[in-house]
C-alpha cells in the first residue's frame, strides 16, 4: 500500500493525536507500506491562507488514484480544494474528534466548525476514528456505515515496577496539554476544597498551546497558595511520563470532551484509579470498575469524587484492581496498527 499522510505542522509534537499519527506511520512502514508524510505549514485548525495554499499544493502533487490520509485537525485547510481533488484521489479523514466540540470556542466559531465539518466529511472517501463516539458524529453527518471505521489507539505495556509504597501524601497525576478542553482549572478549583487532605498534584502537558489558559491556571494556583502542592512540568519525554505514572497514586483529568482519551488508557495500563468525567468517549475508554466519573463542568461533584478517592484506601485499591483488569483488554500498538490498516483499506476501497 502507498499513501500520503498529511498532518498539521510537525509530526513529532507531544499530544495524543500526534502520538497516534506517529505510531500509525511508523507501524505501516515497518509492515512494508510506502508512507509519505506531509507536514503542512500554516495555522491549524484556523486554516489561514498559508495553510490553505499548503493543503492545495500537497494534494496537487499526488498522482491520480493515490490514497491521502488527512488528519482531522488539518481538514479545514482543505475546504477550497477538497471537492475538486476528491474526484481523482482517495481521500480519507483521520478524525480524532469533531473540531466543533473544542472547549473555549465561542458559539459562532463552534457553529462555523460544525457546518464546515458537516460539509467536508461527506466529501471524503471515508474516515477512520478512534472511538464509536467519534464515529457517530460522522454517521450523523451522512456518511454510510461502510465509510466509517473505528480503530482505537494502542497502549504501551508498562514495565513492572513493583507495588507502590505506602505514604501519607498522595500523588495525583494529570497528563494533558493545558487547554480549556482538558479542565485543569476546574481540577484546581475542586482541590481548593480539599486542604484538609495531604495531596500533591503532578501536572504534565504543554504550557505553550493556550497561554491564556496557562496564565489563568497559574493565577488560581497562586490564589489558593498551592505553589508547594501543584507543579506544572510542561511537556516531558516519554520515559519521564512513564515514571510519573509509576509513582502516582491516582489519575485525574476532568475533560470537557475526549474523542478517545489515550492518557486514560495509559492510566489503566499502570493500574491507577481514575477520577474523570462522563464527557465524550471517556465512559467507553474508562470502565466504572476503574473510576469515579462525574458530569463535565461540575466542580462540586469532582471535589466529592476526589475526596472519596483520597480518603478511602479500600476504594483506591478496588478501582486500581478494576483498572488492571480493564488494561488487559486494551490493544497494544501492534494490534492497533493492524486494525488501523484494515480500517483504511475498508474506507478507501
Amino acid at each position: 500500500m502507498e499513501l500520503a499522510f498529511l498532518v498539521p505542522g510537525a509530526l513529532d509534537q507531544l499530544t495524543g493525536g500526534y502520538l497516534y499519527d506517529r505510531q500509525v506511520v511508523h507501524g505501516l512502514r515497518a509492515r512494508g507500506h510506502q508512507v509519505q508524510v506531509v507536514e503542512l505549514e500554516g495555522r491549524h485548525p484556523e486554516a489561514d491562507e498559508h495553510a490553505r495554499q499548503a493543503a492545495a499544493i500537497a494534494l496537487s502533487r499526488l498522482p491520480d488514484g493515490a490514497i491521502a490520509v488527512i488528519d482531522g485537525l488539518a481538514l479545514p485547510a482543505f475546504a477550497p480544494c477538497l471537492a475538486r481533488e476528491a474526484t481523482r484521489l482517495r481521500l480519507v479523514g483521520f478524525i480524532h474528534h469533531p473540531l466543533s466540540l473544542e472547549t473555549g470556542l465561542g458559539p459562532a466559531d463552534a457553529d462555523r466548525y460544525a457546518t464546515l465539518e458537516a460539509d467536508l466529511w461527506p466529501r471524503l472517501r471515508g474516515a477512520v476514528c478512534p472511538s464509536p463516539h467519534t464515529a457517530r458524529h460522522l454517521l450523523a453527518a451522512g456518511l454510510a456505515d461502510a465509510r466509517v471505521a473505528v480503530a482505537p489507539p494502542g497502549t504501551a505495556r508498562p514495565a513492572s515496577g513493583g507495588p507502590r509504597r505506602a505514604r501519607s501524601r498522595l500523588e495525583i497525576l494529570t497528563v494533558g496539554t493545558l487547554t480549556p478542553r482538558k479542565g485543569h482549572l476546574m481540577l484546581i478549583e475542586a482541590l481548593a476544597g480539599l486542604l484538609d487532605l495531604d495531596w500533591h498534584l503532578n501536572c504534565i502537558g504543554s504550557l505553550e498551546r493556550a497561554p491564556d489558559t496557562v496564565n489563568a491556571l497559574r493565577a488560581a494556583i497562586a490564589a489558593h497558595g498551592f505553589e508547594e502542592r501543584v507543579v506544572l512540568r510542561g511537556e516531558q519525554p516519554a520515559d519521564h511520563v512513564a515514571e510519573a505514572y509509576r509513582h502516582a497514586d491516582l489519575f485525574a483529568l476532568p475533560s470537557f470532551h475526549e474523542g478517545y482519551g489515550m492518557v486514560f488508557a495509559e492510566a489503566l495500563a499502570h493500574g491507577l484509579p481514575i477520577v474523570a468525567t462522563t464527557a465524550g468517549a471517556i465512559p467507553d475508554t474508562v470502565p466504572a470498575a476503574a473510576a469515579l466519573l462525574v458530569p463535565p463542568g461540575d466542580v462540586a461533584a469532582l471535589q466529592e469524587a476526589l475526596r472519596r478517592l483520597l480518603s478511602d484506601t479500600a476504594l483506591r485499591s478496588r478501582l486500581a484492581a478494576g483498572a488492571s483488569d480493564a488494561a488487559a483488554a486494551l490493544p497494544d500498538w501492534t494490534q492497533a496498527v493492524d486494525r488501523w490498516a484494515a480500517a483504511l483499506e475498508q474506507v478507501a476501497a
